[in-house]
Parts: structure tokens; C-alpha cells; sequence
């Protein structure tokens, strides 16, 4: 696996609450239309995939994408996976969301061979059929104190159990608070190798002590000075992510600053 920094960061970056969070997306979507904004954030997730678990040594790939917008970024991420020479591209998708814009993802990746799946594996199958699982279940919007719902209960009661197959989150471990981090008494939530934010890190990524990579290079100079929210320097153009493992939050006196 590759360890090196990919770019330049501070030692603390502002971590978003949920409430802005959501915000800081209604503000991109008054100038950029949502599946501008997956194409991007999913083609970072790629990236970042195939920078830390390489096709040649993780060919195999499950991506769990849930019904809502991380799980449109996981459609767009396992489109790109196959591009980028993943040798077996297999999507879970448990909930079909019927907006045609979905349903136009899943025609796309269908397309590019990959094989759609609505029943999770068992965890000893998901061990020996896949080298990495990419967790695009739940977005920031979750909140674990309200539980999880089905059928998304059975996925993660699985996915809990992997021990060999490194899981890969995106925007928030599935199953974690937005802000609190992990439910203390609930054991159904993922505890990834790596966690990519996109956009910002988001609060409860101050609780994980894994991989941490920042993807989407598409936040305007305005927004960001808006929230406070820092813009890494990117190692090359062709870079859509950053390293951020081992930075900080700040703390809320220093949020403004850029």
C-alpha cells in the first residue's frame, strides 16, 4: 500500500458540523447541478481508491451504495473503478433510488460490466470474493442515535464482521453520528482502514484514528472562505485528493481562519 502524503496540509482543518454540512451543499447546488457534484466527488473516491488499495493488488471491489447521494458517489466511484482497471467491479444496492438520475448511474455501470447485487453476501463470502469493500451507505445526514433501518441493519451486521477485507468509507463510517462519532451502545456501525471527506471533514471524522484522504476539488474560493473551511494544495493538477491522515480540528476560535 502507498503511505506517503499526497499534499501539503495544516496540522488542523475546520471539521463541519452536520447542520453546515448541508448548507455548504445547498450553496454548491444554487451554481452546480448535483450530478456535476457526484461526477466530481465520485471520480475523487476512485482516485483515492486506487492511490491506497491499487488494482493489482485489490482487483476485486464491493461497493455498497445506499439510496441517497453517497450512494450516488459510489455509482460514479465504480464506474471509475473499472476504468481504472479494477479487475471485478460488484455493486450492492439494497434500495434502488428510481430518479432517473440513479437510474441512469446504475445504466452506466452496467455498461461498464459491473455486476449489481440487492442481498449482502455473508461476511465469510465477502472475505474470499472481494480485496476491498467501498462504504457509500450512509451520508452526513444520518444520525445514530435514531438506529438503523432496514435492510441496512442486516448489511452492516455483516460488514461489522469482515476481518481480512479493509473497508473504505466515504463522507462518514456508516453507522456513525455526524457529530458524536460512534453510538455508545450500538454495534452496528463500520470501523474502516480509511475514510475518504468529501468537501470537509465532517466532526465525527475527529473520532477516527485510520487513513484519512480529503476528496473533491470542486469547492469555490468564496464558499470555502464562507465556512472557514480549508483547501489543501493539491499535489499535482491530476490529483482529486489530498492526505489529511493525522490532521486535527480546530478548534472553534480558529475556524474562520484560512
Amino acid at each position: 500500500m502507498a503511505t506517503s502524503k499526497t499534499a501539503a496540509v495544516k496540522t488542523a482543518m475546520k471539521f463541519l458540523t452536520q447542520q453546515e454540512a448541508i448548507a455548504l451543499d445547498q450553496d454548491l447546488f444554487k451554481t452546480f447541478p448535483v450530478e456535476n457534484l457526484m461526477e466530481l466527488a465520485g471520480l475523487a473516491v476512485a482516485q483515492t481508491v486506487s492511490y491506497k488499495y491499487p488494482p493489482h493488488t485489490f482487483p476485486r471491489v464491493l461497493v455498497v451504495a445506499g439510496p441517497g447521494n453517497n450512494g450516488g458517489d459510489g455509482l460514479v466511484a465504480a464506474r471509475h473503478l473499472y476504468q481504472f482497471r479494477y479487475s471485478d467491479v460488484t455493486i450492492l444496492i439494497p434500495k434502488l433510488n428510481s430518479k432517473p438520475m440513479f437510474l441512469n448511474m446504475v445504466a452506466q455501470c452496467k455498461d461498464c460490466n459491473s455486476t449489481i447485487i440487492d442481498t449482502i453476501p455473508d461476511h465469510e463470502m465477502i472475505e474470499s470474493s472481494f480485496d476491498v469493500v467501498l462504504d457509500c451507505i450512509f451520508g452526513f445526514s444520518f444520525k445514530g442515535g435514531n438506529g438503523v433501518r432496514s435492510p441496512f441493519d442486516k448489511i452492516l451486521s455483516e460488514l461489522v464482521l469482515l476481518h481480512k477485507t479493509p473497508i473504505v468509507s466515504v463522507d462518514v463510517p456508516s453507522g456513525w453520528d455526524v457529530e458524536m462519532g460512534r453510538p455508545p451502545d450500538n454495534t452496528l456501525c463500520l470501523e474502516p482502514e480509511t475514510l475518504i471527506s468529501l468537501t470537509a471533514p465532517k466532526i465525527t471524522a475527529s473520532k477516527f484514528t485510520g487513513y484519512h484522504f480529503l476528496g473533491g476539488r470542486f469547492v469555490p474560493p468564496t464558499i470555502a472562505k464562507k465556512y472557514g473551511i480549508t483547501i489543501p494544495e493539491y499535489e499535482s493538477p491530476l490529483h482529486q485528493f489530498a492526505d489529511i491522515t493525522g490532521v486535527s480540528m480546530e478548534t472553534q476560535s480558529k475556524a474562520g481562519e484560512l
